[in-house]
């Protein structure tokens, strides 16, 4: 008996790290594509939402919005809770708590039901989208890991669009007689079948020297977040309330003590929920500073094309969809080819990127000019296909990029910075983009609002061009 014990204990401490295996790492690929999907998915079911359900134009944008902040908010917190309690249990949870929220969302029976529910969705992602990145960081290595990150920014960038084509495309079918309703309700198959995945594929991973909650961090973000977002994301359907500004003018003062907190903790020896000192590492630092202005126009363009497809073109839900359909597909089979593109060139491939992603801008924003009110499937599609191309030279690589140096230990966090300023960008594109194109609309027309749109949008593409000069010449 004492040999038996003595043999499993040295069976244990020679025991390798855990690992990620290829069905666990299509369930944290998948679990990872729901909530950019349904980020998305509504652009084009918007118009039936407030139909069927009554709803004011701010009571809908409350519907993204909603989302966007509790997802935006509670990331990094989701991604200590991972490194403290273990990574599969969060994303077993956050997993389980999408799909009833999901569900909740497909029954709501009132608009302000629907913003509930979305913003409990919001708060599942949360729980269940940092574990992802963190599992992939804890449980590969070397060449493994270098292709997991790559179908991860291969995953985020296919979802974003494929989310708004899927919106289209179930809608339009009203399967039984859903409707709207069905965006949300597909969820809960989808993910009955990765919780089944998960619990046998996906390695239970934590931070060996687990770091606890802080508090005042959480608490600050929170409120730095929702002072910015919030009145840019209500402000324009309010009519620009008082409390708007007031907002907008507190959101440097709470930012400001949000970061003195955070770097006292850090000079003090405690673990503050946005450790100062992860922003040593260059990769990181400048990585994160160009992934704001790639994510703005991003969804900024998804918003508004939708909504000039549908209102100013005159397309249904499917044509506004599968418009996009060529950037999507060529975002998929160019993503693949990144790693050994970087491998050979390194990072200038992603300057590369911006460089093409500004010819699809571009030539998409003069297919608008040129061929309004006929836009469509075709007319876009050289645009499209060139802009698509270019995205995925850059977004793969940059999470790959972002995430390189981040310790193991620290991959939880690692991984919830990364997605909350991807997220926050997302949600400010939406506030930003969509809000200029909403303005312009009524003194220049739906054309010239888009075309000036695109126009800023290329402006973006072109800061991000330059910033890409400034990353590391080679990954980690």
């Amino acid at each position: 008996m004492t040999e038996t014990i003595t043999s499993r204990k040295a069976a244990h401490a020679t025991a390798g790290p855990p690992s990620l295996g290829g069905l666990g790492l299509f369930t944290v690929l998948l679990a990872a594509a729901l909530p950019l999907i349904d980020f998305f998915i509504v652009n084009v079911a918007l118009p039936t939402i407030g139909h069927d359900l009554a709803a004011s134009e701010a009571v809908l944008e409350l519907v993204i919005a909603g989302y966007g902040l509790a997802y935006a908010v509670l990331l990094v917190l989701g991604g200590r809770l991972g490194d403290l309690f273990g990574r599969r249990r969060l994303f077993l949870g956050g997993m389980a708590a999408f799909g009833l929220t999901s569900l909740a969302c497909g029954l709501a029976p009132s608009a302000w039901a629907l913003v509930a529910a979305r913003v409990a969705q919001g708060a599942a992602s949360a729980a269940m989208l940092p574990q992802v990145l963190a599992t992939i960081q804890a449980a590969t290595s070397g060449q493994r890991r270098a292709k997991a990150m790559g179908l991860y920014g291969a995953t985020a960038g296919l979802s974003m669009v494929a989310g708004q084509i899927l919106g289209g495309v179930l809608v339009a079918a009203d399967i039984a007689g859903t409707g709207w309703r069905s965006v949300f309700l597909v969820n809960v198959p989808v993910v009955l079948v990765g919780l089944f995945l998960a619990a046998r594929a996906v390695p239970e991973t934590r931070s060996q020297h687990p770091e606890p909650v802080d508090g005042p961090g959480t608490v600050l973000l929170a409120v730095s977040l929702l002072t910015l977002l919030a009145p840019l994301t209500e402000g324009r359907a309010a009519g620009w309330p008082l409390w708007t500004w007031l907002s907008l003018a507190a959101f440097p003062f709470v930012a400001g003590t949000f970061y003195a907190v955070e770097r006292r903790a850090d000079r003090q020896g405690r673990t503050p929920l946005v450790p100062p000192s992860l922003f040593e590492l260059t990769s990181l630092r400048r990585g994160l500073v160009m992934i704001v202005p790639f994510s703005i126009g991003f969804s900024g363009f998804m918003f508004v094309i939708a909504v000039a497809l549908q209102q100013g073109a005159g397309r249904g839900p499917v044509a506004a969809g599968l418009a996009l359909a060529p950037m999507a597909v060529v975002f998929f089979f160019v993503s693949l080819a990144g790693p050994r593109l970087v491998a050979r060139y390194g990072t200038r491939v992603v300057t590369a990127g911006a460089a093409i992603q500004a010819v699809g801008v571009a030539l998409m924003a003069l297919a608008a000019w040129r061929s309004w009110p006929d836009l469509g499937l075709v007319e876009l599609l050289p645009g499209a296909a060139i802009a698509g191309a270019g995205q995925a030279l850059q977004l793969p690589v940059v999470f790959r990029i972002i995430l390189s140096e981040v310790p193991t230990a620290r991959a939880g966090v690692g991984s919830g910075v990364l997605i909350t300023t991807q997220q926050s960008s997302l949600a400010l594109g939406v506030a930003t983009l969509g809000t200029l194109f909403l303005s312009l609309i009524p003194t220049m027309g739906m054309r010239d609002a888009l075309v000036t749109t695109l126009l800023v949008q290329l402006a973006g593409v072109a800061l991000t061009g330059l910033l890409s000069l400034r990353l590391p010449r080679t990954i980690g």
